[in-house]
């Protein structure tokens, strides 16, 4: 639970190279995530080559710093799957454990929100070469941190609303 509180989103990096344990680590967490009928629908595309970190810096107007990053991983997701309605929000469940999983190895991670936008969506898929049938969720920008930033608590009360009984 500690990275839960201790995950912030890391858009600077150090020049330094992620270790293939590590990112056998993120993708191993990526895909103990729930998803609806255990459908997985999930695959992953992951890159340090520095000219494919330089053109999924274009996806969207965000993600200039992916250029800096260590390493990217596109999530991605089939279309054909048993319950096609719940894809993204197995994928969601599934970026979120890399970001976890990331604090947990002392890395620094950002997720970059690539659908429902079309064209950012179309743009991983050329850039990557995505299979045909094969769509891009999100991208997670991943590397030594260069910057210290101290998570905020956004605990509020006023967002809990109890049906009966107070439970607490």
């Amino acid at each position: 639970m500690n990275s839960i509180f201790h995950r912030v989103s890391i858009r600077n990096y150090q020049n330094k190279e992620v270790e293939g344990e590590k990112i056998k680590m993120l993708l191993r967490a990526a895909m103990a995530a729930p998803s609806a009928k255990n459908q997985q629908p999930w695959c992953f595309y992951v890159t340090k080559e520095k000219d494919l970190l330089e053109k999924l810096s274009g996806s969207s107007p965000y993600s200039s710093f992916i250029k800096n990053a260590a390493v990217a991983i596109a999530a991605c997701y089939y279309e054909e799957t048993y319950a096609p309605e719940y894809a993204q929000i197995d994928l969601s469940a599934a970026v979120e454990n890399i970001l976890l999983e990331a604090d947990n190895q002392g890395l620094g991670a950002v997720w970059l929100g690539i659908a429902p936008h079309k064209e950012r969506m179309d743009y991983v898929k050329e850039t990557l070469h995505l299979p045909e049938g094969t769509l891009c969720f999100a991208l997670i920008s991943i590397g030594y941190p260069a910057e210290e930033k101290k998570q905020q608590d956004r605990y509020d009360e006023n967002r809990i609303h109890f049906i009966g009984e107070k439970l607490f």
